[in-house]
């Protein structure tokens, strides 16, 4: 195998370990629901879609043909994590979570 198809697989590993641990960072330390729900949602969709980007390079390239299961995981990934989050949000505005007195919401909340 090239080196640099490993360089990249590499490059894309870190990148989204780096991406994973902010997101999973953010979520630890953020004060409220919805500051915690944006760090995951946000970072650890990147982060993964890198891992599943080096996936898809590297058994493309091994099996000599596209890695369709790890498109797909990533089609799936990239479109079901907005819409959840959208839904935790909007349910979280129904049952009136607390949040912090900084966090910005709908004017008629305060």
């Amino acid at each position: 195998m090239s080196p640099w198809i490993e360089y990249t697989v590499s490059a894309l590993l870190v990148i989204g370990g780096l991406f994973t641990l902010v997101g999973a960072i953010g979520l630890a330390r953020l004060p409220d629901f919805f500051t915690r729900l944006h760090g995951p949602t946000k970072a650890t969709t990147i982060g993964v879609g890198a891992i599943m980007l080096a996936s898809v390079v590297w058994f493309t390239v091994a099996d000599g043909k596209p890695a369709i299961s790890e498109i797909l995981i990533t089609v799936f990934l990239f479109i079901t994590a907005p819409i959840s989050a959208n839904i935790l949000a909007k349910a979280a505005m129904h049952l009136q979570v607390r949040r912090m007195d900084n966090t910005r919401g709908r004017p008629w909340d305060q």
